[in-house]
């Protein structure tokens, strides 16, 4: 038996600089005891122990344990009722929801169970329903960690079960089925009837199709609309709020991309073997292939790369740029303001990143994830690699070369860029281009 604790409140910091919420630089303390460590005991770990699971707060933690040849699930060191069997891998904390004994944010937990021959979900502690299977990935909560759904088999049917209730019965429900919406009120899922598929949101079927396009249903972010592709015959339709658009000949996988006010749509269709992205109902030029479309973060504007004559280019508010030899991944983004855009390029064997349409310097690689805009989206930042040596370039400008250099970050208010950086053995932590002092190691994510 071993005892198992949790730290409530650990805090390391390896550099000498952080940034304060309005922006400007603070030395961190240097007093040996400057933070405190606190252990609180959840339990201890029963013999013929099989994987635990810990809540997103870190404040609780479940497993699996045996005992009498049965299984049971202790939570927080306390058990639960014992059944034949555990679902594998069905351990599943809220996200953030209310623990019953304590109210503590991402306390809930859910679990499939086996007794006799048949299966259940229990929620709480709290046992439900008995069907013939609960399916993998089953159950899920709501982000809001409120609600409970999974998909049960229930003789050759299936159903979706939402809070204890189950839902109409289907030869098939969807893998990684139900889709809650972000705010956690709405539930969609694909299901089959006979030979056809349709969505079902908030327990009313839609329309039957020939089959439902892989990563539907979406959900807009304000939860209010839902989107799906789909195929009718031979033909790829976009399916929002319930009504079909025009017909394809093929809709790129994934649903419909929402505006972040939630008002616009967004996606690529193929006809006669050329690809459009259509906003709204209007559709751009035709080119040989074309990434999703992304919206700016004010909804207003929409940028895009495309494939034209064997060259790459970023469409801008349906304007095409320049040509280059291919787009770097994650490209393009816009500033927090919608005002700026950027990209990463390749030309020929050199890579650079365009800004509002004007190229910067050529470097042997531009890091993964990269150009940047600053909070206040006046600066732009990217992580470059030219004779070996990584630079950060801020503006156009490069800083000091280093053998590495860690994920730079802005300021909240975009005047101050800081990032880690090594030099054979040692680390630098680097604010506003310059390097502070030597550090055997700087711990990810300070």
């Amino acid at each position: 038996m071993h005892r198992v604790t949790a730290s409530m409140a650990l805090v390391v910091v390896a550099v000498g600089t952080v940034f304060t919420a309005i922006g400007t630089s603070q030395t961190a303390p240097s007093a040996p005891n400057a933070y405190k460590i606190e252990e609180r005991r959840l339990g201890y770990f029963r013999d013929q122990v099989l994987p635990s699971v810990i809540s997103k707060d870190g404040c609780h933690m479940a497993y699996v344990a045996t005992k009498d040849h049965k299984f049971l699930v202790v939570v927080d060191g306390k058990r639960e009722p014992k059944y034949d069997l555990i679902g594998k891998g069905s351990l599943v904390f809220s996200p953030d929801g209310k623990h019953p004994a304590g109210d503590v944010p991402g306390g809930r937990l859910a679990y499939s169970a086996k007794t006799g021959n048949k299966w259940l979900v229990v929620v709480d502690g709290q046992p439900g329903p008995k069907y013939d299977s609960i399916e993998k990935g089953s159950p899920k909560f709501s982000p809001d960690g409120g609600r409970v759904a999974y998909v049960a088999q229930k003789g050759a049917k299936y159903v979706v079960v939402v809070d204890g209730k189950p839902g109409p019965e289907y030869q098939h429900i969807a893998a990684g089925s139900p889709v809650f919406s972000p705010d956690g009120k709405r539930v969609a899922y694909e299901a089959k009837k006979g030979a056809r598929y349709l969505m079902v949101v908030d327990g009313k079927p839609g329309p039957e199709y020939h089959h439902i396009g892989m990563g539907s249903p979406v959900f807009s972010p304000d939860s209010k609309r839902v989107g799906y592709s789909a195929r009718k015959g031979e033909k790829y339709v976009m399916v929002v709020d319930g009504r079909a658009g025009p017909e394809y000949d093929g809709i790129r996988p994934g649903g419909p991309i929402f505006s972040p006010d939630s008002k616009r749509v967004a996606y690529a269709g193929e006809k006669n073997t050329r690809w459009v992205v259509l906003v709204g109902d209007q559709a751009g030029p035709g080119y040989e292939t074309t990434d999703d479309p992304v919206f700016s973060p004010d909804s207003k504007r929409v940028a895009y790369a495309a494939k034209k004559h064997e060259k790459w280019l970023v469409v801008v508010d349906g304007h095409a740029g320049p040509k280059y030899d291919a787009i770097g991944k994650g490209s393009p983004v816009f500033s927090s303001d919608g005002k700026r855009v950027a990209y990463s390029a390749r030309k020929a064997n050199k890579w650079l990143v365009v800004v509002d349409g004007q190229a910067g310097p050529q470097y042997d690689h531009i890091g993964k994830g990269h150009p940047i805009f600053s909070p206040n989206g006046k600066r732009v930042a990217y992580v470059a690699n030219k004779n070996n040596k990584w630079v950060v370039v801020v503006e156009g400008l490069p800083g000091p070369q280093f053998q590495r250099i860690g994920k730079p970050v802005f300021s909240p208010d975009g005047k101050h860029m800081a990032y880690a950086g090594r030099r054979g053995t040692t680390w630098h932590v680097v604010v506003d281009g310059k390097p502070g002092p030597e550090y055997d190691l700087i711990l990810q994510g300070s």
